[in-house]
């Protein structure tokens, strides 16, 4: 795209940041408007499914999985295209060496901790099932309850950092491509310096701006996404 269509890239920079920022939009609207019986009826189904050991869990958690892979696909993309964008004046040998080695720290750091902190549950188990006598096993079962104890409250700040993350980086992408919104989200950066803890202020203030545009972002294409669904969902139901 770089070398052969690089005015499409700024399009779909701002693609993939206003489908973060729905992604985060829906996250928060859920949580603030679900419905308890829809909560208490997927629990119980989870519940039955890890208790039968004759259901496939990767098929029960088949479309949350694939939601997950299209966001971590889409957020990559976007690191990709933004680390592009840095380098998008020196030649092309360059480029390529660059986002290649962007791309194989992401995928070997990012998210291979990221899959080391989805298997700390497998691990505190491990530990917990462990028969060896002595003090040393004595620190490894406890070991295995420590982790098997932190290892909700993680995945559920974890769960927070990731919805704010959409937020910034699909709120920021979407400024810098629009640039009445940018210049504003500059200027008051600037402006706030001048104030109390102004060199503090300076830099959260762009930040809290860009997640602020990321929220608005999110509700615009989210009330866009209900109001197109049920058209789609009709003809799809139309019988061919």
């Amino acid at each position: 795209i770089s070398a052969f269509i690089p005015w499409l890239i700024t399009p779909l920079l701002m693609l993939g940041g206003a489908y973060l920022c729905f992604e985060g939009f829906e996250k928060v609207f859920h949580k603030l408007f679900h419905d308890k019986r829809t909560d208490e009826k997927k629990h119980e189904d989870m519940v039955k499914a890890i208790s039968d050991p004759a259901v496939d869990m990767v098929e029960f958690e088949k479309k949350k999985i694939k939601g997950a892979i299209r966001t971590d696909f889409i957020l990559s993309a976007e690191i990709i295209v933004i680390a592009l964008g840095t380098v998008k004046a020196v030649p092309m040998m360059t480029q390529v060496l660059v986002v290649s080695a962007i791309a194989l720290f992401m995928t070997i750091g990012v998210y291979g901790l990221v899959a080391g902190i989805v298997k700390l549950d497998d691990a505190g188990m491990h530990l917990l099932a462990n028969k060896a006598e002595g003090a040393w096993g004595d620190f490894k079962r406890w070991l295995g309850k420590l982790i098997l104890r932190f290892a909700p409250y993680m995945m559920k700040t974890l769960s927070i950092v990731g919805t704010a993350a959409m937020f910034l980086v699909g709120g920021s992408i979407l400024a810098h491509g629009i640039p009445p919104v940018y210049d504003f989200i500059h200027h008051a950066g600037e402006a706030t310096k001048a104030w109390p803890l102004g060199s503090i202020l300076g830099i959260l203030t762009p930040v809290i701006l860009n997640g602020i545009t990321g929220v608005i972002a999110g509700g615009i294409v989210m009330l866009g996404v209900s109001l197109i669904r049920p058209i789609v969902g009709m003809f799809r139901k139309t019988p061919a």
